[in-house]
């Protein structure tokens, strides 16, 4: 990996390990938008002043934008969510193997 490359990682990785940022983006990834208040509840746990600072951030990043009828992921965002799925698949396998290892 060039460090132009490791840069551009850990840029994005810094805005994601926000708390709740990924979240707020997996909330969005069935394409349908979302209002403040729905997408707040369908974070969980979230309060208005961390939700707003993260939906100002990823609407800087170009991950999120405000439509007609609320919030929805940008084409980049739709792009590393459909990357970040195969991370679901990675988990499922990861915790069927730790309960196992627990056993």
């Amino acid at each position: 990996m060039s460090a132009k490359e490791t840069v551009a990682v850990g840029q994005l990785l810094e805005l994601l390990e926000s708390r709740y940022a990924i979240r707020v983006l997996w909330a969005l990834r069935d394409g349908h938008a979302q209002t403040f208040r729905l997408l707040q509840d369908s974070v969980g746990g979230i309060t208005p002043n961390t939700l707003n600072t993260r939906i100002k951030e990823l609407r800087e990043a170009n991950l999120l934008t405000h439509g007609t009828d609320g919030y929805v992921v940008t084409a980049a965002g739709a792009d590393l969510l459909k990357r970040l799925g195969d991370l679901q698949a990675f988990a499922v396998k990861w915790s069927t193997a730790q309960a196992k290892k627990a056993k």
